[in-house]
């Protein structure tokens, strides 16, 4: 067969949403295709959309995909929660767009965003992606970390707005430290302006959290409700995404049925799913044990945040140690990237010529901009350029032995968003059933936040053993053995983050054994 044909055969349009895949540059597509046993991935996504349990190890649904299309929920209860937040989130949009709901005596103007992984990720690519030419309804700002240096920067850019700026809160617990952090943080800040946190507060939580009744009893604007049956990395098509949405002026109704539509194909056996095509490609690539890595590289400058929101999606959901009936795998799947034709002037170079331990997606935006392009050359626009180096890298990785999958969508709008934040969604449920493991816990994520809170039991217990001895120093060893707590290392680092927040003072040894430690005066 020639090349043109063999494209042809490995290039599939859905033309009803605008979308493209081509998967000409995975050589042994066929081969793993045919293999696979399809049958049983299409009855566990059954079983998922019916409202089997999902996720064993916390006995939960995984209902994502009922947030677009309720009339697929298993219950009606869940059918009338979801359409009921629509309609709540309607009316609290239209009010605050319309100064009925305000700051203290100023109508909101912007919007201040506090969460973490999927409480951000989503928002900050839609916002981003789906920002208006000239100007959108509400101006967005986001604090997703705990780094005060961080929150700092954003403060900033809101001095003497904060009266006008709208906070909302996003933790499914209202326990998440980052997000509290932040939180504390911004009221702080509010309390500093003269404000009133509360009367500029939004949380978005489960029903009876501890965040749930913080905002109940301090009267917060609005309390709008999180279900554990949504895992924070596909919440984006949950009141955690619409909300943000809807206050920019972003049409969220569009961008659900982008997801709707999407989900209504990956539902097809065979070829026609494409969906079943990405999970495939992935799975030829890296011989279905994470053997390379993904590099994603969207030929779009507002989808330059579109691999930090795959990373999350994708390297939560695969990565794990063991399978679903134990058996250690270390499963996994690498995903970085930033955008083209920016990249081809960085890491481009190892790609085509340094260690073949990756695949590439390539992501095409057809249509270059709303309105006209001036030639910048003869019968040459600035958007045939990006589009000519798109080609010419895909080309020349290829010509290399550098694989890739090609998609393409016909342009960046709601709509279209919501197909390819779908098709990524349903490839992920696909690919973690053609490896056997469960896609939608994280206890990683869990041991880390449990170590994390030993460490700072250990500063209290620290500061608290050198406050005890305000009258003189001591050596981190001396410390260690003090306390009978904590290896010698872990206390040294605490110290000396200590000293540079100026809560501790150090005398200077000739080595850091030496060093000598009390609380600063």
């Amino acid at each position: 067969m020639d090349k043109w044909n063999y494209f042809c055969d490995h290039y599939f349009n859905f033309e009803d949403i605008g979308l493209g895949i081509d998967v000409s540059k995975i050589d042994g597509f066929d081969e793993i295709f045919s293999k696979l046993d399809h049958g049983s991935i299409f009855k566990e996504m059954a079983a998922l959309e019916s409202g089997g349990i999902g996720n064993p190890d916390e006995n939960r649904m995984v209902g994502h995909y009922w947030l677009r299309n309720p009339a697929i929920a298993p219950s009606n209860d869940l059918r009338t929660m979801i359409i009921d937040v629509w309609s709540a989130l309607d009316r609290f949009t239209y009010a605050v767009h319309g100064g009925d709901i305000y700051g203290q005596a100023k109508k909101f103007k912007n919007v201040l965003c506090i969460g973490i992984g999927g409480s951000a990720l989503g928002p900050q690519l839609a916002c981003f992606a789906l920002t208006k030419v000239p100007k959108n309804k509400m101006e967005l700002y986001f604090i997703d970390n705990t780094d005060p240096d961080g929150i700092d920067l954003i403060l900033a850019k809101l001095e003497g707005k904060l009266g006008e700026t709208l906070t909302i809160v996003t933790s499914k617990s209202g326990g998440t430290p980052e997000t509290r952090n932040g939180m504390l943080e911004v009221a702080h800040a509010y309390e500093q302006a003269g404000l009133t946190f509360s009367r500029h507060a939004v949380a978005i939580t489960c029903e009876d959290s501890q965040l749930d009744q913080q905002a109940k009893k301090e009267g917060w604007l609005k309390r709008f409700p999180m279900w554990d049956w949504v895992g924070g990395r596909t919440s984006i098509a949950s009141i955690v995404g619409l909300l943000p949405m809807a206050l920019q002026g972003i049409d969220y109704k569009q961008f659900l049925d982008g997801m709707r539509d999407i989900d209504s194909l990956t539902r097809i056996h065979g070829k026609r799913n494409p969906a079943l095509l990405l999970a495939t490609a992935w799975y030829t690539a890296t011989h279905g044990i994470g053997k390379k890595a993904m590099v994603i590289i969207p030929y779009k400058d507002r989808l330059s945040l579109f691999s930090n929101f795959l990373q999350q999606l994708i390297m939560e959901s695969i990565g794990k140690k063991v399978d679903r009936g134990g058996k250690i795998v270390e499963q996994g799947l690498t995903v970085y990237g930033n955008k083209g034709s920016t990249d081809q002037h960085a890491y481009v170079q190892q790609l085509r010529d340094g260690i073949n331990n990756f695949f590439i997606t390539f992501i095409e935006v057809l249509s270059d901009r709303s309105g006209e392009s001036i030639f910048i050359e003869e019968g040459i626009t600035m958007g045939d350029y990006l589009e000519g180096f798109l080609l010419g890298t895909r080309q020349a990785l290829y010509e290399n032995d550098r694989g890739s999958i090609t998609i393409s969508i016909d342009r960046i709008d709601e709509y279209h968003l919501g197909v390819l934040i779908g098709l990524y969604e349903r490839a992920v449920s696909f690919y973690a059933s053609m490896i056997d493991i469960n896609a939608y816990h994280q206890p990683g994520v869990e041991a880390g936040k449990k170590a994390a809170n030993v460490i700072l039991k250990l500063q209290v217990t620290i500061l608290n053993y050198l406050r005890s001895h305000m009258d003189r120093g001591f050596s981190v060893e001396e410390i260690g053995k003090a306390i009978s707590d904590g290896d010698t290392e872990t206390i040294f680092k605490l110290l000396e983050h200590l000293v540079a927040n100026r809560r501790l003072r150090c005398t200077k040894g000739v080595g850091v054994q030496q060093n000598i430690y009390q609380i600063a005066t």
